[in-house]
């Protein structure tokens, strides 16, 4: 916890938001979203300046893609209200969350032939070379 940041906070971080935020919700994941006990003055050299600041603690391995849309929505100030307080009921179509697979062996991966292995020449075409 003192030194990695990708299982969960980091103790600054958590040192922090046991002392300067509030947590006002929590996502089906277990992702706990909190945003600061105090506003940023106006005018200070801060990209927060006059804003309050938002973050989530994961439940788990750190990875964006794990925050759902409308949290994702309330992390970038897209509205102010938290999520739960407007969410629309779920749809039928709506497919479950998946993990990002990006680096492991359940990662997409194209046909073989539509990745060149095997792939038969298209007639009458030839590469074009610089004339040198």
């Amino acid at each position: 916890m003192l030194f990695t940041w990708w299982n969960g906070s980091t103790f600054g971080t958590w040192l922090n938001t046991k002392f300067g935020g509030e947590q006002v919700g929590t996502d089906f994941q277990g992702n706990k979203y909190y945003r600061s006990k105090k506003v940023v003055p106006a005018g200070t050299n801060s990209p927060f300046a006059g804003m309050e600041r938002r973050w989530v603690i994961y439940n788990g391995a750190n990875d964006s893609s794990r925050v759902p849309a409308e949290w994702h929505g309330w992390l970038h100030h897209s509205y102010d209200a938290v999520p739960q307080s407007h969410l629309p009921p779920p749809r039928i179509w709506e497919a479950e969350y998946t993990p990002n697979a990006t680096g492991t062996t359940k990662a997409h991966q194209p046909h073989p032939e539509l990745r060149g292995a095997g792939k038969a020449k298209a007639a009458g075409y030839e590469a074009w070379t610089p004339e040198g």
